[in-house]
């Protein structure tokens, strides 16, 4: 087997490749170009391990966590989007502050340490909402980390508000925000932009807001929206944006690449197939090949399936996300996964592959190994 796997790394069309990244070397943008274009994605695997086992040995991360989408009622309609409708639509909805606050009040003995709140860009609705949301939620689960908010709802707010990203972001902070997801980057590609969420803000704006949540000191997520109308180039080259920021502030988490869901969306008439588990795998590894200063790299389950999302450990992921806890989004697009998994399902699947699972929290301080 070990004879098996170096003679496939001398023989390989990447043999330059797996001496860069044995060397600890960062990778190009031609260097990622060939490898999202590469169908050897055995060696793409190996190598993504070798740098998920530098940075985290063969731990695998998970949250308890619990998942609030409070509106569906959104201004932009982006053709991606299954989830979001116009006021009045069938199915439209928007949860009252109350509702909210229930749904909080339902994990209270779920040791739950996070939840994670997105919804549509609402044309009615004001900052005192989203404030009082956020000291409601504190107040019935002290201590839990809020991950809330999307940089395309932040900018969506600031511009309701007539204030700036910054000032949106110190209110919210002072609410009980403790840091952003990494919704809504979809691909920065302007050109995809254009086909895919022309009314979204641009990725330099999520970047920019991004780089301010940083700037007060609050972490963030990074995601990325892959299967549809993108090029390999463009995939790469938002990688390589992300790249950029991170070296500038430190302030990612992690990254997480999103495969994109056809049903129900206004792509659905392009008959787009869903993304392959072959491509799956491959834009996670490259993911952790190119970025060399993220800490993690997650499979987000919902997206993927977990048997997937398992099969992912061998290819450079060390994250699984979480328990979730009735996701919405992803669903409306089709998705064919559960709503949620529990902690023991969690525990079990990365001891299957041989890996140590480890409870965190929102910020990657464990709260329970040793499973």
């Amino acid at each position: 087997m070990v004879h098996a796997m170096l003679q496939m790394l001398q023989d390989t069309e990447l043999k330059d490749l797996v001496e860069k990244v044995e060397k600890g070397e960062r990778l190009s943008r031609e260097d990622g170009i060939r490898l999202m274009k590469s169908n050897d994605l055995l060696t793409v695997g190996y190598l993504a391990g070798l740098v998920r086992k530098r940075k985290n040995g063969d731990n695998v991360y998970f949250i308890v966590n619990r998942h609030i989408n409070h509106t569906n009622i959104c201004k932009t309609r982006c053709k991606l989007c299954a989830f979001g409708k116009d006021a009045g639509d069938e199915g439209a909805y928007l949860m009252s502050l109350d509702e909210v606050e229930a749904k909080a009040r339902e994990v209270q003995n779920a040791r739950v340490s996070e939840v994670h709140i997105v919804g549509g860009c609402h044309p009615d609705l004001r900052m005192a909402y989203y404030e009082e949301m956020l000291r409601r939620i504190s107040r019935v689960l002290p201590g839990v980390h809020i991950q809330a908010f999307t940089a395309v709802e932040i900018d969506h707010f600031a511009e309701t508000e007539g204030i700036s990203p910054e000032e949106v972001l110190r209110r919210l902070q002072e609410a009980g925000l403790g840091s952003l997801p990494g919704g809504g980057a979809e691909i920065f590609s302007n050109r995809v932009r254009n086909m895919i969420c022309e009314k979204k803000v641009s990725g330099e704006r999520w970047l920019e807001i991004h780089a301010l949540a940083h700037k007060i000191g609050m972490r963030t997520n990074a995601t990325m929206l892959y299967g549809h109308v993108e090029t390999p180039e463009e995939r790469v080259d938002h990688l390589l944006a992300l790249r950029e920021l991170q070296d500038q502030t430190g302030g990612f988490l992690t990254f997480i690449p999103l495969a994109f869901h056809p049903k129900n969306t206004g792509l659905e008439e392009m008959k787009l197939p869903r993304t392959t588990g072959f491509e799956d795998l491959k834009v996670l590894a490259v993911a952790r090949l190119m970025l060399d200063n993220f800490d993690h790299i997650k499979a987000f389950w919902i997206m993927i399936g977990p048997k997937m999302a398992q099969v992912s450990l061998a290819f450079g992921v060390d994250d699984l996300d979480g328990t979730v806890i009735e996701e919405r989004i992803t669903h409306a697009a089709g998705a064919d996964t559960g709503q949620s998994l529990t902690r023991a399902e969690l525990v079990n699947m990365v001891k299957a592959a041989g890996r140590k699972p480890i409870e965190r929290d929102t910020l990657y301080n464990v709260i329970e190994e040793g499973f």
